[in-house]
Parts: C-alpha cells; sequence; structure tokens
C-alpha cells in the first residue's frame, strides 16, 4: 500500500501503522487529513490530476460535508469518512454503482458488528430505522464520455448523534447500536475489501441487483419522494425497484412514476 501523509496528520500516522488492507485496488494509495471541508472536493481534484483508481481521501474530521440534494452532511470526530477515485468503463456502469457502494457498507457493517442494516432508496443504510450511514456519487464526464467516479461515504462510527440537535432524531451510530466502540480500522478495511469485491464484479459483468434489493426495505412503503431535478414532491406506495435502480412509484390516482433520483421519505 502507498500512503501519503500530509502535515503530519494523525489520520496518516494511524493508518501508515495499523491499517491491514487485503485489496489489490482500493485503498492502495491513501491520502489523510485531519481535517477538510469536504473529501468529496479534495477527490476530484486529484481525479483531474489523474491519480490511481482505488485512491481513498480520508479525513478524521468533515467541517462542509454536504449529501444529496444539497444537504449538509455531519462528520465530526468518531465518524468514518472517505471518498474513492473510481473509473468504471463506461457509463452503462453507473446504475452498478450506487447499488454495489450501499450494498459494501451494509455487508461490511454486518462483518465487523453482527448488526443487521437495511438500505433504505437510493442508497442510504439505516439501522432500526435511524440512518446510519450515507452515500454520495458524482459523476464526472469530459464532453459525452465518462472521466471518473466519486464514490463518499460517511458512516456513523464511534459518536453519539444524540448530543447533535441537527440529526438527533434521525441518525444513530455503530457505537450506540453496539452499545460499544467499534474497530474503525477492521471496518474501513472490510468496507474497501467489500467495495473492491463487488466493482470488480460489476466490471466483469456480474450483477449486484439480486443481492442489493434483498437489503432495500423501501418497497411496499408509503413514501413521499422529492424529486432531485425541481424539488417537486410525489406520494405513492412504491411497488417495485427495476434492475435499474428506478424506484417505481404507484400514486394515489394510479399513475405509475418511475424515479432514478430523489429522496424518500417513508409515511407514519
Amino acid at each position: 500500500m502507498q500512503l501519503e501523509t500530509v502535515n503530519n496528520s494523525l489520520c496518516s500516522a494511524v493508518i501508515l501503522g495499523r491499517l491491514k488492507l487485503s485489496t489489490k485496488l482500493m485503498g492502495q494509495h491513501m491520502l489523510c487529513y485531519p481535517s477538510l471541508p469536504s473529501t468529496m472536493e479534495k477527490a476530484r481534484e486529484e481525479a483531474v490530476k489523474g491519480v490511481p483508481e482505488g485512491t481513498v481521501i480520508a479525513v478524521d474530521e468533515q467541517t462542509a460535508g454536504r449529501g444529496r440534494l444539497e444537504r449538509t452532511w455531519f462528520s465530526p470526530r468518531g465518524s468514518l469518512t472517505f471518498s474513492i477515485v473510481l473509473r468504471p468503463p463506461s457509463e452503462e456502469h453507473l446504475p452498478q454503482l450506487v447499488m454495489l457502494a450501499s450494498l459494501a457498507v451494509v455487508n461490511a457493517i454486518e462483518s465487523v458488528t453482527r448488526l443487521r442494516p437495511q438500505i433504505k432508496w437510493p442508497n442510504d443504510v439505516l439501522i432500526n430505522g435511524k440512518k446510519v450511514c450515507g452515500i454520495l456519487i458524482e459523476n464526472i464526464f469530459r464532453g459525452k464520455a465518462l472521466d471518473f467516479s466519486l464514490v463518499g461515504i460517511g458512516l456513523n462510527v464511534n459518536f453519539s448523534p444524540a448530543a447533535m440537535p441537527e440529526i438527533a432524531s434521525t441518525a444513530t451510530s455503530l457505537s450506540v447500536e453496539t452499545g460499544q466502540e467499534v474497530n474503525m480500522l477492521e471496518l474501513l478495511s472490510q468496507l474497501l475489501l467489500e467495495m473492491e469485491r463487488l466493482y470488480l464484479g460489476v466490471k466483469a459483468g456480474r450483477k449486484v441487483y439480486g443481492p442489493w434489493l434483498k437489503r432495500v426495505e423501501t418497497v411496499g412503503k408509503e413514501v413521499s419522494v422529492t424529486f432531485s431535478e425541481g424539488g417537486a414532491v410525489e406520494k405513492g406506495v412504491v411497488e417495485a425497484i427495476d434492475n435499474e435502480g428506478g424506484l417505481i412509484l404507484v400514486c394515489p390516482d394510479g399513475r405509475r412514476i418511475r424515479v432514478v433520483a430523489g429522496d424518500v421519505t417513508l409515511q407514519v
């Protein structure tokens, strides 16, 4: 593993001495910082420079993170926050990329903690109905050709969201759910291993739709969907999710809408 130490950060020092990776791609080039405004912004800068596929940008603390729909994402110390630079062969792989990222998180959490997380469409990870991980994916094109993709992951590990009024009612963490601290290096190692396994499988032509769908808890639920484009809201029941990740929403008036990008809120 090649590791670049930036400003003698604590994150770099810890990972340099203790992180054990069994991957060949993910995390073999890593940049670690004590603090950054956004790992996604830094990952974009590095991708433009031509860093290798699988490069990871990780931080101890992120101060201006953002989630989908330009929402703020809180990443205090005790969270596992990083972005990965990927270079999919074509845009045909992009729907699978959304699926494999959330599935990798679910698999890694289950492997390390024995918790049983679920996925809320399209890629939020929940435990007992509360959000434990947010995933943001950005695809950068050069002309009409896909240049690179960025996968940003913010996983609540060893802190209590209850102490943060902005997310206290909607979020949880692995330490809260397990009642003990979780080994973040073991979790990062397992997550990168899962990402690599699933990503290389997709590049080889395998699909992650089946395993991903089994962990999605949104089908059959009454929801409201806020669309990414324009912010319009539709309510209805999720009839299905197709093999490209599109959500099929049946509205009260009988209309069927295919949603490919948006935010889902479960109706209570």
